[in-house]
């Protein structure tokens, strides 16, 4: 089972999680592992019950989406189908985008996106980016955690204790 690792920043939020994939893509089909990062937004909620109670946190629309996947095939640190979505709309991911850069350097380079997430708000068509400046602030404060935690998804995955093979629950006895 996947796990989901969330990031609140204001209104913003990045999500971590271990993921197995078969690529849509006829062509290529490949069994595909390894960790998922989305930047979103968060949905502002009312307030609820007192000064101290739990408040309600709905992290909804992702904008951005990188996904640090290597094929069953090249094996754990092949790099070989690292890729992003940028400019997300409807939560849809789009075509993928490949970067040397990325597959050169993953967590350099996510840390130089989510550096700028004003920029990725902007490619995704969000508008007014200035109620999302503190949020914008916040992350940036916070990216060290965050790279850390896709450095340990991904060193999970490699492992094999991470995006593991679906298992089919079988028939009722």
């Amino acid at each position: 089972m996947a796990v989901l690792r969330v990031f609140c920043f204001g209104s913003l939020g990045v999500t971590v999680e271990d993921v197995f994939l078969i690529d849509p893509d006829p062509e290529h089909a490949a069994r595909e592992r390894g960790a998922r990062v989305e930047l979103r937004l968060l949905d502002p909620q009312p307030w609820r019950g007192s000064i101290n109670a739990s408040q309600k946190v709905v992290v909804d629309q992702a904008v951005w989406r990188a996904d640090f996947l290597e094929t069953e095939e090249g094996g754990p640190g092949s790099k070989d189908r690292m890729h992003y979505h940028p400019g997300m709309r409807n939560n849809e991911p789009g075509r993928r985008t490949f970067r040397d850069e990325l597959t050169a350097n993953p967590m350099g380079w996510l840390a130089g996106q989510l550096a700028d997430p004003l920029s990725l708000l902007e490619d995704a068509g969000i508008q007014d980016l200035d109620a999302y400046r503190p949020s914008a602030d916040a992350l940036r404060e916070g990216l060290g955690e965050v790279v850390l935690s896709v450095t340990n998804v991904l060193q999970g995955v490699r492992a094999g204790d991470l995006a593991k093979v679906p298992v089919r629950p079988g028939p009722p006895a």
